[in-house]
C-alpha cells in the first residue's frame, strides 16, 4: 500500500504542536506561559514512559511515548497519545537518570504518538542518550520516504533519524494488522535498519537473527 506525502499532512504536526502550544499558553495566562510557548520546540511534551519494555526493539528498552499524533489511525493502540493539547512537560533529567541506573537496558524507544512532530526536542534527548552508549529506536506513522521529505523543510527530522539505529514506519492499518509480526502491528509497516539504509543508500529491513520465522 502506498501512501502519498501531502503537503498539508507534512506540516500538521507543527500546525497542531503550535495550537497545542497556545492553547496552554492561553490557559495559563501569563507572559511567561506565553514566553514557554514561544520556546515550546524545545519542549517534550510525553504521555508517558515504560522503564522495561521487551515489545518495543530488541532486548530490553526503555520507551518514551510522546503527545500528540496527527494519523487517527483506527484501532490504534495508543488513542490517548492523539490530543496535542494532552500529556504533560517531560522532566528529561529524571528520564536520563533512569536510564542510566539500570544496566540491563539495550537501548531506548521513542514511541506516541507521533516523534517526529516533536523532533527538535527529541534530538536533544536522543543526543545524550547516545553518549551513554544506548541505541536508538523510533516509530513513525510516516515512512521513511514521506520523513526524507519533511525533513527538506525541517532538519531536525533528518537529524533524529540519523540519531536512531532502527526505524518502524508507516500507519497502523487495521486490516493489515497481525500479531506475529514482529515490533510492529500490520503488515504495511517496514522495521528498517537505519545504518545499513544510510551505508548503502536504499532501505535496508532489519534482520533479527533470533526471530528469522517472524519476517
Amino acid at each position: 500500500m502506498d501512501f502519498d506525502l501531502k503537503e498539508d499532512t507534512a506540516e500538521v504536526c507543527g500546525a497542531e504542536t503550535d495550537r497545542a502550544e497556545t492553547d496552554r499558553a492561553e490557559a495559563g495566562g501569563s507572559e511567561t506561559g506565553r514566553a514557554e510557548a514561544a520556546a515550546s520546540k524545545a519542549v517534550l511534551w510525553l504521555a508517558g514512559t515504560v522503564e522495561d519494555s521487551i515489545v518495543d526493539g530488541p532486548g530490553i528498552r526503555y520507551t518514551v511515548f510522546v503527545q500528540g499524533c496527527p494519523h487517527h489511525c483506527p484501532g490504534c493502540h495508543n488513542p490517548q497519545t492523539h490530543d496535542f493539547a494532552g500529556g504533560s512537560r517531560a522532566d528529561t533529567e529524571r528520564i536520563l537518570e533512569e536510564i542510566r541506573s539500570n544496566p540491563l537496558l539495550s537501548g531506548v524507544t521513542f514511541s506516541g504518538g507521533e516523534p517526529f512532530c516533536q523532533p527538535e526536542a527529541l534530538c536533544e534527548l536522543g543526543r545524550r542518550i547516545r553518549a551513554m552508549g544506548k541505541e536508538l529506536m523510533v516509530y513513525s506513522g510516516y515512512t521513511y520516504e514521506q520523513l526524507l521529505e519533511m525533513g527538506k523543510r525541517r532538519p531536525a527530522v533528518l537529524e533524529l533519524l540519523e540519531l536512531c539505529d532502527l526505524l518502524v514506519d508507516g500507519p497502523f492499518v487495521e486490516e493489515q494488522r497481525d500479531l506475529t509480526l514482529l515490533y510492529r502491528g500490520s503488515a504495511n509497516q517496514r522495521v528498517i535498519d537505519l545504518k545499513k539504509t544510510r551505508e548503502h543508500g536504499t532501505v535496508v529491513l532489519y534482520q533479527d537473527d533470533y526471530c528469522q520465522g517472524l519476517w
